[in-house]
């Protein structure tokens, strides 16, 4: 935990120790190592921080974002798109918090094919990838998993984040048109999902954070208040990281009689998992988690709904905005997706087992999980299978204060993501929003979500359950 804290507060002592991480909150050594030498190289950019982009469009949004009085000015060079300002601390950090909103950042692969280009490595890491058509296949795959789309409703991304990013602008700007601005956000989300929101919605008005995904009445008489300036839902089936499961046929209901659209992101349990796609306009996923079993690259999925209201104005606009999946990700994707449905049986009949201790362990205080009893029929309305049910747990400790020797004694992997064929367990809260946990208006704001700051998330692997189970028995001990 002391580690948790130090990366949290960039305590030297913990940061000099960090060579890499999640993707979209380190940047990848290779990225690092390519910008270090092209502003060495370079004089226009001496003296400059630079961040290289997953396209132009993203460079071209990251510089209005950082705005002219920030200097900064955008780079293109050898079919690398960036942004370079004076360095400072304050725009670098605006800088990167923006492109881990959206995604933005250049993919590990396409910084490794400039590095070996340019001789400053000498062969890329080798690795499997698919050797037919890499598009075909895993179009294919998402074709099986998510039934009644063609390839034409499948856009692949960058990383889940910029698939929502692109999902979310596209519905923006087409119902702005028709004078609707407002975007609600069903429960408590992922935090680049709400910083999305929070950031791009028009007006601190027209983002409205609805607390309780099972309360219909209150989405009911929020529609009848705003109906007509609705823009649209984001939920996430189930919402991260309590689990819980909204009415989705009731909620999709509502949003159809009303006029807004409903985006529909079940990363947490896998697109493979739920059938989401009648209820939904957009469904965004990110394929990272599950289908990128391996935990080697990130990628993202929008699927439009091809019997919703908009689909044709969806699928023309969705190009436009959509962060390009880098051939090399793409291809390593198509060799891991075929495994996907044997990667969740593992982890189905893990996580049951894992549930099971845990809802019976004298330590715990409460589990979370997709059949959870607070939500448990609306997830299995939706899931295709009763076991169908993903690897994330949520759970808390009955003792207080006991968060830091469960945590320091547990010999399982730690770390931030879900979906890998390896276990995971983070104290979420911490990750996620530490600034909510170490601030008295912070810990009110998550009491009043029913969240509480030691939370912990763990997301099962395919290892023996025995083992996991064995590791947190010892560690609750």
């Amino acid at each position: 935990m002391r580690d948790v804290i130090g990366y949290e507060e960039k305590d030297p002592a913990v940061m000099q120790h960090l060579s890499s991480g999640y993707p979209r909150f380190v940047v990848h050594p290779f990225a690092r190592q390519l910008a270090d030498h092209l502003v060495a190289t370079t004089p226009a950019l001496a003296g400059s921080t630079l961040w290289l982009t997953s396209s132009e469009r993203m460079a071209i949004a990251l510089a209005a974002h950082l705005g002219e009085s920030s200097g900064a000015l955008r780079l293109e060079h050898g079919g690398l798109h960036g942004v370079y300002h004076p360095e400072s601390s304050e725009i670098a950090g605006r800088a990167k918090v923006f492109l881990q909103n959206l995604g933005g950042f250049l993919s590990s692969r396409a910084a490794e094919d400039q590095l070996v280009r340019l001789g400053l490595r000498e062969r890329i890491h080798k690795e499997e990838t698919f050797a037919r058509d890499p598009l075909a296949e895993v179009q294919s795959n998402l074709r099986g998993a998510i039934p009644g789309t063609s390839n034409a409703d499948l856009f692949l991304s960058s990383s889940g984040m910029s698939a929502i990013a692109a999902a979310f602008h596209v519905v923006s700007e087409l119902q702005a048109k028709r004078g609707r601005t407002v975007w609600l956000q069903l429960g408590w989300l992922y935090l680049d999902t709400i910083a999305i929101l929070k950031k791009f919605t028009r007006t601190s008005d027209d983002y409205v954070y609805i607390r309780n995904v099972t309360d219909l009445p209150a989405l009911a008489r929020i529609f009848r208040a705003h109906g007509s300036r609705i823009a649209g839902v984001i939920a996430e089936v189930p919402t991260n990281p309590l689990i819980q499961t909204p009415d989705l046929p009731a909620l999709a209901e509502l949003c159809r009689t009303r006029g807004a659209r409903l985006l529909v992101d079940p990363s947490i349990t896998s697109v493979y998992n739920l059938e989401v796609l009648p209820h939904a306009d957009l469904i965004v996923s990110s394929l990272t988690k599950y289908t990128a079993s391996e935990g080697d690259l990130t990628a993202g999925l929008v699927a439009v709904n091809p019997q919703g209201p908009d689909a044709d104005a969806l699928r023309r606009a969705l190009p436009a905005q959509i962060e390009p999946l880098y051939s090399r990700d793409l291809a390593r994707l198509a060799h891991e997706i075929g495994d996907t449905r044997n990667v969740l049986r593992a982890i189905h009949t893990n996580a049951a087992r894992v549930v099971e201790f845990l809802s019976k362990h004298p330590a715990i205080s409460r589990v979370y999980s997709p059949l959870q009893d607070d939500s448990r029929e609306n997830y299995l309305r939706l899931a295709r299978s009763p076991d169908a049910t993903g690897g994330m747990i949520t759970f808390t400790l009955k003792e207080i204060g006991a968060l830091e020797r469960f945590y320091d004694r547990l010999r399982l992997p730690k770390g931030p993501s879900f979906g890998m064929k390896t276990t995971l367990i983070c104290p979420f809260m911490y990750l996620a929003h530490y600034d909510l946990v170490t601030t008295p208006a912070g810990l009110a704001e998550l009491a009043a979500s029913h969240l509480d700051p030691d939370l912990l998330r763990l997301c099962v692997g395919t290892e023996p359950a025995e083992e996991i189970i064995r590791a947190l028995d010892e560690a609750l001990a």
